[in-house]
């Protein structure tokens, strides 16, 4: 027994004095994103604050591919010395697992740090279609001769829609496009009607009057869109889909470590500089404990398994 305590004040010890002397160089976060994105954005105002606060360089890196697989799994094989993290987004830890073949563990392989922000979906549909509520869409829908716009095949968008109509009952046949810029194109121009997207991809057209907002996908109602109902309030109790941005580390990363940059993100949602950064780009600052990120993570497996289910995707 009083080896077994001998042991585990030794390894208190050693993570407490590891996180005291880290870090000695700089931190790189791997982005499995090209510049430009959300993920990116994010990383990078992330990167900005812990540099400041930490006392070394926290530089992010892109490396895309893969859907972000690649990324991921050059983090979890990573040396577990808080040197080396992920700017994950809700797609490398609970969507692409269940889409194509990887490399890597979402729950072992990974240390979740702080989910930094989130952000849930809107659908919207051109001003043209005659439905103004969810419920009428649905009902338009039921004939089978309606289509929606989506963003990528295993897209959180795309998945969002297909989730929806599962549940719904009804059938709408998926035009594909490469991305959700195109996508977001061809609704506001009629081509399709409809598009389940981020929201700060649809909100810039709703002032023309081109585009109707039907509902947001998360639990609760956008703040910014107040008089736009959840899909859980129109009829369907439970339904919830959102993405996230935060930082992970390798599994195996010491504690202290990932408790020390978890104190560090907490800080952040509570400045007003860093949280107006995020609600720039649509995001809505969150800024959660190590715990909350893995509840979040478990929970948000058993959702898109079913969303990737009802979409009929098999793993290439």
């Amino acid at each position: 027994m009083r080896l077994s305590v001998s042991l585990l004040l030794a390894a208190w010890f050693c993570g407490a004095a590891h996180a005291q002397s880290w870090p000695q160089k700089p931190v790189k976060v791997i982005v499995p994103f090209p510049p430009g994105g959300v993920t990116d954005a994010v990383a990078r105002i992330t990167a900005d604050w812990l540099t400041q606060r930490l006392g070394q360089a926290v530089v992010a890196e892109n490396r895309p591919g893969a859907s972000g697989a690649i990324a991921a799994e050059a983090v979890a094989r990573a040396e577990p010395d808080g040197y080396t993290l992920l700017s994950a987004a809700a797609p490398q830890l609970a969507v692409v697992p269940y889409v194509q073949k990887i490399n890597y563990d979402p729950i072992k392989d990974f240390a979740p740090i702080s989910i930094v922000g989130a952000n849930s979906f809107v659908l919207g549909c051109n001003a043209n279609v005659p439905a103004k509520t969810l419920k009428e869409l649905i009902d338009l829908a039921r004939p089978g001769q309606l289509n929606y716009a989506s963003p990528g095949q295993g897209s959180v968008g795309h998945l969002s829609m297909a989730l929806l109509l599962a549940r719904a009952g009804v059938k709408m046949e998926a035009v594909l496009y490469k991305g959700g810029g195109p996508a977001v194109a061809d609704m506001v121009a009629g081509h399709v009607p409809c598009y389940f997207g981020n929201l700060n991809e649809l909100l810039p057209h709703v002032g023309s009057g081109r585009v109707r907002l039907l509902a947001t996908s998360g639990s609760q109602r956008e703040a910014t869109l107040p008089d736009v109902p959840t899909v859980a309030e129109q009829g369907y109790p439970g339904f919830r889909t959102a993405t996230w941005n935060g930082y992970v580390a390798p599994a195996n990363t010491p504690r202290a470590v990932v408790d020390h940059l978890a104190r560090e993100i907490g800080a952040a949602c509570k400045d007003a500089a860093f949280a107006a950064r995020l609600n720039k780009i649509g995001v809505d600052p969150v800024c959660g404990t190590p715990a909350e990120f893995s509840r979040s993570i478990a929970e948000d497996l058993a959702i898109w398994k079913e969303a990737v289910q009802a979409a009929g995707i098999k793993p290439q």
